[in-house]
């Protein structure tokens, strides 16, 4: 009897939480890991920098450990619960330039979680760049199982996905178009940016809207401690960031900006018509916080862009991507945390005319409010539960046609996307390690001015229907289960594999090899079906050498349902409804992903390799036969080196290949009325010439000081001058009406720069 009246006592549990954060700016820790002495118990911050840990009654000693900062041991005593704020001190010596990495030096190894990289941005100085920019985006590219969309491009695919099938947010807000100046610039500025991790398909369950990845992006929160400016000078852009306390260690403030001025050299040309181009960008991060008290914080950010081309008043296009976030963090008790976010989205771009006495303009918008609401139950060491919800109105404008041409405009459209979700991360041993999941969307089209067709086998329209403004016509449900295992086989070694299901219900309609900003959204509706992806994945992971050394092995097969392609022949420019011009059909995605990494040392790096295809069979295209999708690349290889040379000068270098786009050519041509028509047979039967390039960069540290540092960053994109196709286009031979000529258009060949960097 006394054994059982002492159990309680003996089985009694108490639980430490709180937030960790960088000494020296205030900002939190993302992933940061908090681990008993023993290694017996551990867990890791959550996206926001809180964590929470349930420990038996006694004094403990807990370490607190992340990249590139001193480990801080804390002594506690639990005879209750505990909060301990914790604040790391950055480590004196230099860091590695650029680190990818897990949450911990040896989480590739002990995670369940498949398919995902962390970047940490602030480490983001070595690699070499286009127009001195340093960009997230170019960096994501060169991880395994990514493929960039071209050259000089931001967009990207994802395991055999198309681009518009990447979720990409910035603080929660989606961006449609991550693009300036046609893909040249991603809308990502390096200095307001804290960490981004990318999920390949396997994503938790409070993701969805995708089918092949998701890229979560924090901004900094800013200085809570002390006031800064950095910055830089490059030959053609420049850039600007302020942060500092609003009320020291109360709450703080950042803004950050950047502008491109190739508008302003192009003004000193004698050639009138040049002189009037319109060149630029300009964008603009700002983000407020606030520590209302020890269990409640607020944050307000948002994000303005906008890109400017024209060519006098003759021709513009201007195009940006505006998100506002809401967000409100409580703490409940040190078992149970609580985000709730207002989100705000818009993507819009203009079109003006004027010329051949047309004086016009086309007007497209896609608009989000988006309520967020997720909770974070920390049950013990073993179990972490989130649940929540989402619900986003979208607004989409297709376009919108104005001036003296007569054109009819397409109404805008009315959706709701609502979801709920649970995820379970489960220690079942110390072995093995499960990540559980669903999520259960739902997508309602509503009416209005907008117009419902329904079509014959033939894609004619047979009828035309109209429903009241707020009247639901259509409603789809998809349950998205996901799961993820890893069974670590020793210390340094462990398997996995991974299931998860994605559906997407709006669509990116491109008829062109390269992403432009007038691509066209549309909505799921009674005739386009939301498209389901089914992903299996299993790896192999091993590090060496006390974790300096990564290497994994990971296999993937994708099938898709309702995949969308243009008919033969398809009129994609004109404003007539879209349907007509679709087909429906499956792709299929599969591959396996070589990856090799050093973490540490004066030479660091990382080498990767994708052999993979992608295809479609839609019926109505290549006669109804399988064809590769246009993203499909047989061999995708990056290899990318670091090295310090001295304490002011690093060095570095990265090259890429890849199997050239699937494109369709004409495989013959005909003269119908004195014209030249060229004959296609089969959808994308033929390849561009690959692709390969060589970028070197350099880095000096001019000054290094407490409270002012600077450098130099040199960088040289395609050192050997490849001329890398970016379209290839066909026209008579003017010298032998009899042959056709292919003209490649490159866009770079030796592209250097320099850019100055401040900070004080």
């Amino acid at each position: 009897m006394l054994l059982l009246f002492a159990l309680p006592a003996i089985a009694q549990k108490h639980t430490l939480s709180g937030t960790v954060k960088d000494k020296s700016t205030g900002e939190t820790l993302i992933g940061a890991v908090v681990q008993t002495d023993d290694k017996t118990a551990g867990t890791a911050t959550n996206e926001y920098g809180f964590y929470s840990l349930s420990l038996p009654a006694g004094e403990h000693t807990v370490k607190i450990n992340y990249v590139g900062y001193t480990e801080q041991p804390q002594k506690v005593t639990l005879d209750k619960d505990v909060t301990l704020n914790v604040s790391l001190v950055a480590e004196g010596k230099q860091l590695n330039e650029v680190v990818v990495s897990s949450k911990a030096k040896n989480e590739n190894v002990t995670s369940s979680q498949m398919g995902m990289n962390t970047l940490n941005v602030k480490e983001l100085n070595a690699l070499p760049v286009l127009f001195g920019e340093k960009d997230v985006m170019k960096i994501v590219q060169l991880l395994p199982g990514v493929q960039s969309a071209g050259d000089g491009n931001s967009g990207f695919f994802v395991r055999g996905g198309g681009a518009d099938q990447n979720l990409i947010l910035l603080d929660e807000a989606v961006v449609y178009n991550p693009s300036h100046l046609l893909g040249f610039f991603s809308v990502f500025n390096s200095d307001a940016i804290k960490n981004l991790t990318l999920y390949k398909g396997n994503e938790p369950a409070q993701y969805g809207g995708r089918l092949s990845s998701v890229t979560d992006i924090k901004m900094n929160d800013g200085n809570d401690q002390s006031y800064h400016v950095n910055g830089g000078i490059g030959l053609i852009s420049s850039r600007l960031n302020i942060e500092g306390p609003i009320v020291k260690d109360q709450g703080s403030f950042l803004v950050s900006a950047r502008r491109t001025y190739a508008d302003v050299f192009l003004g000193l040309s004698p050639d009138t018509t040049i002189k009037k181009t319109k060149l630029y960008f300009y964008d603009l991060n700002a983000k407020l916080n606030y520590k209302l008290s020890d269990n409640d914080h607020i944050y307000l950010s948002g994000y303005y862009g906008k890109d400017v081309l024209g060519l006098g008043s003759l021709f513009g296009l201007n195009w940006g991507n505006a998100t506002a976030t809401l967000r409100y963090n409580h703490i409940f008790n040190p078992k149970l945390f609580s985000n709730t976010s207002l989100i705000y989205s818009d993507y819009t771009y203009k079109i003006n005319i004027n010329t051949f006495g047309i004086d016009a303009s086309i007007l497209s918008v896609i608009k989000d409010w988006n309520f967020k609401e997720e909770l974070s139950y920390y049950a013990n060491p073993d179990n972490k539960w989130s649940f929540g919800l989402n619900s986003v109105y979208h607004t989409i404008t297709p376009g919108q046609f104005g001036g003296n041409i007569s054109v009819p405009n397409q109404p805008e459209t009315h959706s709701w996307e609502n979801a709920v979700y649970v995820n379970d991360h489960w220690k079942a041993s110390s072995k093995l390690n499960f990540d559980l999941g669903v999520r259960l969307s739902t997508f309602s089209v509503f009416g209005g001015d907008n117009k419902f067709y329904n079509l014959d086998k033939n894609g004619n329209i047979t009828d035309t229907m109209q429903y009241g403004a707020g009247q639901i016509v259509e409603t789809f449900a998809t349950p998205e289960p996901r799961a993820s295992a890893s069974y670590q086989l020793n210390e340094s070694s462990s398997l996995k594999a991974a299931y998860a299901r994605n559906a997407q219900y709006l669509h990116l309609l491109s008829n062109s090899t390269t992403s432009n900003p007038t691509d066209k959204w549309v909505a799921t509706n009674n005739i386009i079906k939301p498209e389901i992806a089914d992903q299996f994945s299993a790896g192999y992971f091993r590090n060496f050498k006390d974790n300096t050394y990564e290497c994994s092995i990971e296999g993937y097969y994708k099938a898709m349902q309702n995949e969308l392609d243009y008919k033969d022949n398809a009129q994609v420019l004109s404003n007539n409804p879209i349907e007509p011009q679709l087909l429906f059909g499956q792709g299929r995605a599969y591959g396996v992903e070589l990856s090799a990494k050093k973490n540490e040392g004066r030479f660091t790096g990382w080498v990767s390799y994708t052999l993979s295809r992608t295809e479609l069979q839609i019926n109505g295209i290549n006669s109804s036969n399988w064809y590769p999708a246009h993203q499909d690349r047989t061999n995708n290889l990056s290899v990318v080196a670091m090295y310090k040379l001295s304490k002011k000068w690093t060095v570095s270098a990265d090259f890429v290949y890849y199997t050239g786009d699937a494109v369709t050519f004409p495989s013959g041509k005909y003269t119908l009325d004195h014209q030249v028509v060229f004959y296609y047979t089969e959808r994308n039967a033929y390849r561009e010439p690959s692709y390969n390039r060589l970028d070197l960069g350099a880095t000096l540290k001019l000054k290094e000081h407490k409270h002012y540092s600077s450098e130099l960053a040199f960088s040289l994109y395609n050192a050997y001058g490849r001329e890398n196709p970016y379209t290839i286009t066909f026209q008579q031979d003017p010298n032998d009406p009899a042959k056709t000529q292919a003209v490649q258009t490159s866009l770079f060949r030796w592209v250097p720069s320099i850019s100055y960097n401040f900070k004080f």
